[in-house]
C-alpha cells in the first residue's frame, strides 16, 4: 500500500458484466475506494493484478478458465501483499473454508454486498477478517467437531483433488479438449489425460458428464 490517504485501488472480478457494474457503484461512491480495473474471469484477473497498481482484489468464486478460488490461491502466491475479498453467491461452507485456506480476507454474499462489501474492503485493507454471520457459525461448529473427535484445530477440511487436478477438472467441465487444456496450462495433452484419469480415479467417477455434475456441486462452473 501507498500513500495511506489515497483510495484504496480495486480490481473487480466478476463474469457478469452488469454485477461488476453494480459493485463498480457501490465501491466507486466510497471516498476511500476506488475500482482501478475489471476482469472477467480468474485468469484475467490475475494477469491485471501482477500488472500493479492493485491494493485489493475483489473476486467471484464461480468464473470461466480460473475460478475466484484459484486465482486467490495463484495471488497469494506471486503478490503476498495483496489484499483478497470473495465476493459470491454461495451461502456454502466449504466454499468459505477454501477461501480461507486460499489466502482471501474476507467472504461476502451478493445478496447483501449493499450492506457488507464497503466494511469488508476496509476491514482487508486495515488486515482484519470480514466474517459474515453464517461463517461464523460454520467456525465454531467446525472448531467444536474437532474437539469432539479430538483433532487438532488449527488444520481446515481437506480438498480431495490437488490445485492442477481442480484445475483440469474446471476445464473438462467447461468443454475443453485434452490439448486445449495442455495449452492453457503449459504441459502436454498426454498429462492431461493422466491427470483426468486420476480425477475419475479418486472421485469414483466414469466419464465427463459425472466430473461436470462434480465440478457444478463444487463451484468451479456455473450450472
Amino acid at each position: 500500500m501507498t500513500d495511506e490517504s489515497a483510495p484504496t485501488r480495486v480490481l473487480l472480478a466478476d463474469d457478469h458484466t452488469l454485477v461488476r457494474r453494480g459493485v463498480r457503484l457501490i465501491l466507486d461512491g466510497e471516498p476511500d475506494l476506488t475500482v482501478v480495473a475489471e476482469a472477467g474471469d480468474g485468469a484475467e484477473a490475475v494477469e491485471r493484478a501482477r500488472a500493479g497498481d492493485i491494493d485489493l482484489a475483489v473476486l467471484d468464486v464461480a468464473m470461466p478458465r480460473m475460478t475466484g478460488l484459484q486465482a486467490a490461491r495463484e495471488l497469494s502466491r506471486r503478490l503476498p501483499g495483496l489484499r483478497i475479498l470473495i465476493l459470491t453467491m454461495y451461502d456454502n461452507e466449504q466454499y468459505f473454508f477454501e477461501a480461507l485456506k486460499a489466502g482471501a480476507g474476507g467472504y461476502v454474499l451478493k445478496s447483501v454486498a449493499d450492506r457488507d462489501l464497503v466494511e469488508a474492503c476496509r476491514a482487508a485493507v486495515r488486515d482484519e477478517p470480514f466474517i459474515y454471520p453464517g461463517a461464523e457459525r460454520a467456525l465454531v461448529r467446525s472448531y467444536l467437531e474437532r474437539l469432539h473427535r479430538g483433532v487438532g484445530v488449527d488444520g481446515l477440511p481437506d480438498r480431495p483433488i490437488t490445485e492442477r487436478e481442480e484445475e483440469i477438472l474446471k476445464l473438462v467441465a467447461e468443454g475443453h479438449t485434452s490439448k486445449e487444456i495442455g495449452a492453457l496450462l503449459f504441459i502436454s495433452a498426454k498429462t492431461v489425460e493422466r491427470h483426468r484419469a486420476n480425477l475419475l480415479q479418486k472421485l469414483g467417477m466414469r466419464d465427463r458428464l459425472e466430473l461436470t455434475r462434480y465440478a457444478i456441486r463444487a463451484g468451479l462452473i456455473d450450472p
